[in-house]
């Protein structure tokens, strides 16, 4: 018998959400503005549960483990096939990854046949990852996954890496099976004591042995509804998640160099192992510790190992440690006997029901608006511009 907690979690043993009740006809007969009010209030809850002043892992290593299993081929949820589908997610992701983690890296591992194969090792570079990405999947999908193999293989690449930095796993798995060599919770136990968090997004049903790896790993499991939620629940992982109590501080050596153009040309050590010309040029960054050329940043030097970055790539790591508060909900009639109607991110009328004020500035916000500063921009323009006044 399960406790009331784990019968919370299963959607039969709870009352139907009767979402078709809260989408009205507008105005003009459409139901569009009420589909977009609701997926606007779901996107503020998760803006709500952001707080500031929490210890983060900034410096990420996340490896993804992607089913490559025959199961792959259905196409129940996710069209036209659940592999062509996730390889598209995952490719959005990858890009959104790097560009909120910018000093944190990615590696893909890929299961079937009752194997980890290696797609690609940990990098910064998002390019990278999505060519091998799309390189791989074209062989398609087949046989049996291993979860063992790949979470061995994935405790080999992130067990030697420094315990001050976030060292994470996330499984897209779409099989109800595994085919594992021997004990799959002596692995478990292994990411356990090296503090490896380990996430589960699964793309059938749910699965005990994930629930189990997930939960004695403190990562997160969910089971999507559609493709829309598949989304949604891969972009929830871009943030990065609270370091754990037992996690050693440490203070990391960093480089910053610049954009130098020399009378002469050299080969970056990006594309030394290609057989082609690329990155054979006068311009690029030079390690400050080294001499070493590279061609973009953030990236480890690998000659000297000084991790080399810039300064906007620690800007936008700094919005994760401090978030930009949630403006306040205000019903358009609190707000008629104003006359400044005009929202001061777009400019135009506000002609939602619904308006956001902001608590520090009191400038009034759209709906549009507030969720591109608070996801994107991550400053308030009305704050910014009476501060340079």
């Amino acid at each position: 018998m399960g406790t009331a907690e784990d019968e919370a979690s299963f959607r039969w043993l709870n009352e139907y959400e009767k979402t078709w009740e809260a989408i009205q006809e507008d105005d003009d007969g459409l139901l569009q503005s009420s589909i977009d009010e609701i997926v606007h209030q779901a996107k503020r809850k998760r803006l709500l549960v952001r707080k500031g002043n929490v210890r983060l892992g900034m410096m990420r290593h996340l490896y993804i483990i992607l089913d490559m299993s025959k199961s792959m081929k259905e196409s129940d949820l996710l069209r036209p096939s659940r592999l062509a589908c996730l390889t598209k997610l995952l490719e959005n992701f990858i890009v959104e990854y790097f560009d909120q983690n910018p000093i944190s890296q990615l590696g893909i591992i890929a299961t079937r046949n009752k194997r980890a194969e290696k797609i690609t090792d940990l990098s910064g570079n998002p390019n990278i990852h999505i060519a091998a990405l799309q390189n791989f999947v074209k062989s398609g999908p087949e046989g049996e996954p291993s979860l063992q193999n790949s979470l061995d293989m994935a405790l080999q690449f992130l067990g030697h890496l420094p315990k001050h930095a976030s060292r994470e796993i996330l499984i897209v798995f779409g099989s109800l099976t595994t085919c594992d060599p021997g004990d799959i919770f002596t692995t478990i136990n292994n990411l356990k004591n090296e503090n490896i968090r380990c996430s589960v997004l699964g793309l059938s049903a749910e699965i005990k042995l994930c629930k189990t790896i997930s939960s004695e790993t403190n990562g997160i499991y969910n089971v999507i509804l559609d493709e829309k939620h598949c989304n949604d629940l891969l972009l929830e992982h871009i943030r990065p998640p609270a370091a754990k109590l037992n996690v050693e501080a440490s203070l990391v050596r960093m480089g910053f160099p610049q954009h130098i153009s020399n009378t002469y040309p050299a080969l970056c050590l990006c594309h030394i192992e290609l057989k082609n010309m690329q990155g054979f040029n006068c311009t690029g960054y030079f390690c400050p510790q080294c001499k070493n050329k590279y061609c973009e940043l953030p990236v480890e030097c690998k000659v000297c190992g000084l991790t080399l970055v810039s300064a906007p790539h620690l800007a936008r790591s700094y919005q994760h440690l401090f978030p930009l508060p949630p403006f306040e909900e205000v019903r358009r009639i609190e707000t008629a006997t104003n006359k400044n109607s005009i929202c001061q991110g777009c400019q135009r009328n506000c002609i939602d029901a619904i308006v956001y004020i902001c608590k520090e500035c009191k400038e009034m916000f759209c709906n549009d608006c507030d969720m591109f500063i608070h996801e994107t921009l991550h400053t308030c323009p009305g704050c910014t511009s009476k501060q340079q006044l």
